[in-house]
């Protein structure tokens, strides 16, 4: 196996025996398997879509494909191969309208060989041999790591857009014109040895995708609960049976309470479903009792100290210990072997595990924190924070989030919200945020200092945000008095970073390490285009950043 998506891959360059996430080298061949043919797919689609034929279980079905690839969803080599079945199905009848829509047309059809010739090899060890046999590894003795490394850039900033295409189509929301261009996008990543500025070109484009899929995904969370408004979310739990729900699934997260209604069953969110109790469709649920817990890495010891059902949404799952392999489970495309996957919403089993579990057996103190600071909630009170700045009482202001993870060096987020002078603002995002979202800041002129935006997806509330205040004090976004620190881990904060660098925003420092398949010619492509830049210190980045501007 070779993979290096994530931030954490093995020793900085690739994981090649398992996959620091818990990839085993079966898993992960079925993976790239499953990529590969769904790029033959889209061969087909996007040569369709230019003669008008389209197909929603095609276009639906590479979301998916591209979401299961994505780190921490899919462990279960079963379901994946599951998916490869339908694959090839899709692929026959992708081919066979190809060839009908051709004569039609009294068109000459394309010989598509390569990706679109694959065909699925019968049993689970022969597909694996396939997918060994398409690693990333021939791409990188072929066309060398530049080419390669920024193909991987491009699908891993689409597999992190399809996550989040695949949020909002759960919710009912989608645009066929994100489908045109996932195929279109998919279909380019089969060229042998594309020009660098194609593939540059490109990446950009995947970030304009993202942004319109964050569009999107924002105004189906929006339109099926809410407006977020700022809101006190306890962080210990009540006396009681007790469910966790993990993950990012919103509307998973809605069913549950339906269910679990007038059931003496309090329901916790963990991780990134910190948010949903912002939204006023989630939060009028009294037994929405708070959160328990952090990021996602900490998992194994939350879950095992949990005293109840546990429900793993989307992504971010880790090998379950024992203890409590039981009593979790999941739902949607995210699964592992041996855990119970929970099929078209119906929660009986977790509920019922919840009532056979324990439960707290005592209240803790009552503790909260806030969040609920999207673009509405902040742009409603845009006048102020103007006045606050043009006053001299907020001097700057810090987005510091993005993922998290288990990788040293990531107390360098916490030092630095900490070393944040009190006359600058933090908003934060994703589940970075939980490396000092338990601090206390304070506030300037009623203005908390600590503004808790949402979701990873939610980077497009700070987007809306920092181009009102850019508008309101006609300036650029990159004249205003914003710098932006991020964290990454998995390839939907790629895809927000390609948003981030389509929309023009310069000087990122990022970090905890740069990505393995950014190679030092790229890296000085987008240096040089967007002076991006590797996060340092807290106090050598800290004193860059609030150095005086001379003339």
């Amino acid at each position: 196996m070779f993979c290096y998506q994530c931030e954490q891959t093995g020793k900085g360059t690739g994981c090649t025996a398992v996959g620091v996430c818990g990839k085993e080298p079966q898993v992960a061949a079925l993976q790239d398997l499953l990529l590969y043919g769904t790029k033959g797919l889209s061969m087909y689609a996007r040569r369709l879509r230019d003669m008008g034929v389209k197909d929603r279980e095609m276009d639906v079905f590479v979301l998916e494909a591209l979401f299961t690839t994505v780190t921490n969803v899919n462990f279960d080599p079963e379901r994946i191969v599951s998916l490869l079945e339908k694959l090839a199905r899709l692929k026959d009848r992708a081919r066979e309208l190809y060839l009908k829509t051709c004569r039609e047309k009294g068109k000459e059809p394309e010989s598509l060989g390569g990706y679109a010739a694959w065909t699925p090899a019968a049993g689970l060890d022969a597909l694996v041999l396939q997918g060994e046999a398409i690693t990333i590894t021939r791409r990188l003795s072929s066309q060398g790591p530049d080419v390669t490394g920024l193909q991987e850039l491009i699908t891993y900033g689409l597999k992190g857009t399809a996550a989040y295409a695949d949020h909002a189509l759960i919710l009912g929301q989608e645009d066929d014109g994100i489908y045109e261009s996932f195929h279109r996008m998919l279909d380019f990543l089969t060229v042998e040895n594309p020009p660098v500025d194609e593939l540059v070109k490109t990446a950009m484009e995947v970030g304009e995708l993202n942004l319109k899929v964050m569009e999107l995904l924002d105004r189906a969370n929006t339109g099926a609960y809410g407006s977020p408004a700022p809101t006190r979310v306890r962080i210990e739990p009540l006396k009681g049976k007790a469910i966790l729900v993990s993950g990012h699934d919103l509307k998973d997260l809605e069913e549950l309470l339906k269910q679990t209604q007038g059931k003496k069953i309090n329901v916790y969110t963990h991780g990134e479903m910190l948010p949903a109790h912002a939204y006023p469709g989630l939060k009028k649920y009294p037994h929405l009792a708070g959160n328990y817990g952090g990021a996602w890495q900490e998992q194994r010891n939350e879950f095992d100290r949990f005293p109840g059902a546990i429900l793993m949404t989307t992504n971010c799952i880790q090998k379950p210990k024992d203890t409590y392999k039981g009593r979790i489970f999941t739902s949607g495309l995210v699964a592992w072997p041996g855990v119970t996957h929970i099929r078209k919403r119906d929660f009986t089993p977790v509920i019922n595990a919840a009532l056979d579990a324990d439960g707290f057996d005592e209240e803790g103190p009552d503790t909260c924190i806030m969040v609920g600071f999207g673009h509405n909630a902040v742009l409603g009170v845009a006048d102020k924070v103007i006045s606050a700045v043009k006053a001299g009482k907020i001097r700057h202001f810090f987005l510091i989030g993005g993922c998290d993870g288990a990788k040293p060096g990531r107390n360098y987020y916490t030092d630095f919200a900490s070393a944040v002078p009190e006359d600058c603002v933090i908003l934060t995002l994703a589940c970075g945020k939980f490396r000092f979202n338990k601090m206390e800041f304070g506030a300037i002129d009623g203005i908390p200092r600590l503004l808790d935006v949402g979701q990873c997806n939610d980077a497009y509330s700070a987007v809306k945000i920092a181009t009102a205040l850019a508008g309101a004090f006609d300036c650029g976004v990159n004249d205003l008095p914003l710098s932006l620190i991020l964290s990454w881990y998995e390839q939907k904060a790629v895809a927000i970073l390609l948003t981030l660098l389509h929309l023009g925003i310069r000087n990122i420092r990022l970090g905890p390490t740069l990505p393995a398949f950014v190679t030092p010619a790229v890296l000085g492509v987008l240096v040089e285009k967007f002076n991006i830049m590797p996060t340092t210190t807290v106090e050598q980045d800290m004193n860059a950043i609030l150095k005086p501007v001379t003339a």
